[in-house]
């Protein structure tokens, strides 16, 4: 079941609207089948075994999940057959990874790509997609499951970015990993243990790898790269051991666009 568009005059033109999808079997459709998924609402009278399965189903797609008065879901959704579970669903558009790399060619420039390999916050997300877009890249890459699609959260911390650049959703990120090398794209990822940006050559046909907030790539995703890229840190023993995501993906492209300048 679906609800009319959520109005907001807030809301930049370049934003893709959100959808209210509601009921038991609706939302478990969308959430398996891996489309855009911004915020899941659990009424807090659901049962706890409900109430789990579909907290573990929310987090595989990566949405953001509240528990809520049931009636405040009633009143979103406008009924009440809502069965207690409702979800914001990003109504947007993915490209194929094939795009990415047509985008490239029809610019006449080597690839210049972003993977996210599970990345869950959408703020995150939207903050590399806004330095992708702006440092010149030529799309974006997520995987299908585990992590946050292009929801209404992701678009608008990119600033819109989001609706600019290219975003191919693959179901299976490892896979994507070895098409681009086989397309002569060396693909770097950035964790901690590697070689510094700057004794790293970036130019040409590259892809950047960021990892997941927790934990970074995956042991498989680091295996398949072609090297790992480490950022330096002044700072000595201070608790702290990585930059922040985003913060590092920022770090990154900036220097990869100066490499390909040939600065």
């Amino acid at each position: 079941m679906n609800k009319p568009e959520r109005p907001d005059s807030r809301v930049n033109p370049s934003d893709t609207p959100d959808t209210l999808v509601w009921g038991k079997n609706p939302v478990t459709e969308l959430l398996r089948a891996g489309t855009g998924v911004d915020t899941l609402l659990l009424a807090d009278s659901l049962d706890p075994r409900t109430v789990s399965y579909f907290t573990a189903l929310g987090k595989q797609a990566g949405a953001v999940i509240k528990r809520v008065p049931s009636g405040k879901l009633q009143k979103l959704c406008g009924t009440p057959d809502h069965q207690g579970i409702a979800a914001w669903a990003a109504r947007i558009q993915y490209a194929e990874l094939e795009d990415l790399l047509d985008a490239a060619a029809a610019k006449g420039e080597p690839p210049f790509l972003v993977l996210c390999d599970g990345i869950e916050d959408p703020h995150n997300l939207g903050a590399i997609l806004r330095s992708a877009l702006l440092c010149g890249a030529h799309g974006v890459v997520i995987p299908r499951r585990g992590g946050v699609g292009v929801t209404g959260t992701v678009m608008k911390a990119s600033a819109g970015a989001a609706a600019r650049i290219p975003v191919a959703r693959v179901p299976n990120l490892a896979q994507a990993i070895r098409t681009l090398k086989e397309r002569g794209v060396f693909v770097y990822c950035a964790d901690l243990g590697g070689e510094s940006p700057t004794r790293t050559d970036l130019t040409g046909s590259v892809a950047l790898v960021m990892g997941s907030e927790g934990s970074g790539p995956s042991a498989l995703t680091r295996k398949l790269c072609d090297g790992v890229v480490t950022l330096d840190m002044a700072a000595g023993d201070c608790g702290v051991d990585s930059y922040n995501v985003s913060v590092a993906a920022g770090i990154l492209l900036y220097h990869i666009m100066q490499c390909r300048r040939g600065r």
